[in-house]
């Protein structure tokens, strides 16, 4: 890619209409322009014609202003403001839309192999039997060696209706399994909901970043017939956030119609305020809503919003404590600025960014600590008058504190979805035959002395008694994969959140979640 010096000014002067990341189309306004705006851009045009001219060795353009110039200018700003190059955009659309064209499956890196970690339900890669574990080996015969996870990506996406032969290697296997695949329309959910015990409903919304949440929210709870819901544990832990307009359904179908969700307003901004569209069947039975320290922006609005109404029981950690917008701008080149542009705030008023004034970055992102609580000098209230804090992400009602790994719980690796030793295990378990189980099976003292025979080929270092101590803990985690192996990823989702601490916890507090509704009814007839 090629960006001749003009284009930085082009970047200065950036583009009148912005495209939503976390909002509605806003309109910019310049920074600076004329005199100053010349002045400006001759000092960085000039500084960059000596470095061109005089540095050791051949300068790059894209590398001087994409890698270095632009983004370095947008770090003085905000831990948020970012440069987007062209790739990354593509993808961030794709995602936003939640709709493109391909196999429909989720891959990853494991070490220097690209591997399937999920075909999509009845997708074409479904279809063609390929498997979770499968290392990706060549895409229409070109080896994939040596390249990453995006690029392979990149290799199998294409117009619907093309073909692409895809080869992987399956553990124990003598050759590589090739599927023909017809791509196909993929549609992604990142929603689902089920019964996780008699009446009471889970509802888990894993990011916001795709424009059909509310939909299929809406889909999923009436497939559930929510006129039976006595109870519903929503649960946003990890929701790292996204589409603004996606929060506000979200919250908005369990408001009022009319009640503020969340406003923002910033120093080029006007105030815009986002309003509840209700959904009579969603305004009777008590809700918890489940949040961590990763739990951030557009899962913060909908936490916030459901506090400040009395409407929802908040568990777990305080949130992130990102409150700030930010817009697309989109450059030449196919890139984008995403810039922060104004701030947002919950409906009784409160500020939901932390302060990042006094921290690097890398604290600001990696050290959360409880003296990054919020400020008890930005004092709110909820609508029955219960005290909140703004300034430092959303407090919850009850606090749950995310589980601490031991060191070999994060040997084998903690993080569901990822390649670990669990991950490894299933592929070399199940090998080249199809994974099969029965109905409701459960890991029995042979397969998990399979594993712990297996961690000690593959030379992962431990302690007979460390596993042992850790038994349970890892009869979980193995059947979570082997589940997610011989069903799909529902089905071994929905099994561990059926059994999860802070779910049954949550289910628990209901009776304070159902005190906390009353009041609310209580108070909107009042002010009616």
């Amino acid at each position: 890619m090629k960006i001749r010096t003009t284009a930085f000014a082009t970047l200065a002067i950036a583009m009148v209409l912005l495209a939503p990341v976390y909002g509605p189309v806003i309109r910019a306004h310049a920074a600076s322009t004329g005199d100053d705006l010349d002045k400006d851009m001759k000092s960085v045009a000039a500084a960059f014609a000596l470095v061109e001219k005089n540095f050791a060795d051949p300068v790059s353009s894209e590398k001087a202003f994409y890698q270095g110039a632009i983004p370095g200018m947008l770090h003085t700003l905000d831990p948020h403001s970012s440069f987007v190059d062209p790739s990354e955009y593509r993808e961030m659309q794709r995602r936003q839309h939640a709709q493109y064209y391909g196999v429909g499956m989720q891959i990853s890196m494991d070490g220097a192999k690209t591997v399937v970690m999920e075909p999509f339900v009845n997708s074409p890669a479904w279809k063609a039997d390929l498997r979770r574990g499968d290392a990706i080996t060549a895409v229409d015969g070109k080896e994939t060696t040596g390249l990453d996870s995006a690029a392979v990506a990149e290799m199998l996406r294409g117009p619907k209706g093309t073909k692409v032969k895809v080869s992987v290697h399956r553990d124990g296997g003598t050759q590589d399994y090739v599927a023909d695949i017809t791509r196909g329309e993929i549609e992604t959910s990142v929603v689902d909901a089920f019964w996780v015990k008699p009446g009471i409903a889970y509802l888990g919304v894993t990011t916001f970043e795709a424009s059909n949440v509310g939909k299929d929210v809406e889909t999923l709870m009436r497939k559930l017939d929510e006129q039976k819901v006595n109870g519903l544990i929503l649960d946003l832990r990890g929701n790292l956030g996204g589409l603004v307009t996606e929060a506000v359904s979200l919250a908005g179908r369990f408001l009022h119609d009319g009640q503020t969700v969340v406003s923002h307003h910033g120093r080029a901004e006007q105030e815009q305020v986002f309003r509840a569209k209700a959904n009579s069947l969603s305004q009777k039975y008590p809700m918890v809503v489940l949040v961590n320290s990763n739990s951030a922006s557009a899962s913060e609005i909908v936490s916030g919003a459901l506090q400040d109404h009395d409407r929802a029981w908040i568990m777990g950690e305080t949130t992130f404590g990102k409150g700030l917008v930010q817009a697309q701008f989109p450059l030449t080149e196919g890139a984008a600025l995403l810039l922060t542009i104004a701030h947002y705030y919950t409906p009784s008023g409160r500020l939901i960014q932390r302060d990042y004034s006094h921290k690097s970055f890398f604290e600001y992102y990696y050290s959360r600590k409880e003296a990054d609580a919020p400020p008890e000098t930005d004092v709110k209230a909820t609508d029955s008058g219960r005290k909140v804090f703004g300034g430092g992400g959303i407090t919850p009602d009850e606090k749950y504190p995310s589980p601490k790994y031991s060191i070999l719980q994060r040997r084998l690796g903690p993080v569901p979805g990822y390649a670990d030793m669990f991950f490894r295990f299933a592929s070399n378990y199940f090998g080249t035959k199809k994974s099969e189980l029965p109905a409701g099976w459960q890991p029995d003292e042979e397969i998990v002395n399979k594993f712990r025979a297996y961690l000690k080929d593959q030379k992962v270092p431990f302690t007979d008694a460390e596993f042992d101590g850790q038994k349970d803990w890892i009869k979980s985690r193995i059947r979570w994969e082997m589940y997610y192996r011989a069903f799909d990823k529902p089905t071994a989702e929905r099994a561990r959140w059926a059994t999860d601490p802070e779910v049954l916890k949550g289910i628990e507090s209901l009776p304070k979640a159902q005190s906390l509704l009353n009041q609310a009814v209580r108070v909107y007839a009042m002010r009616q």
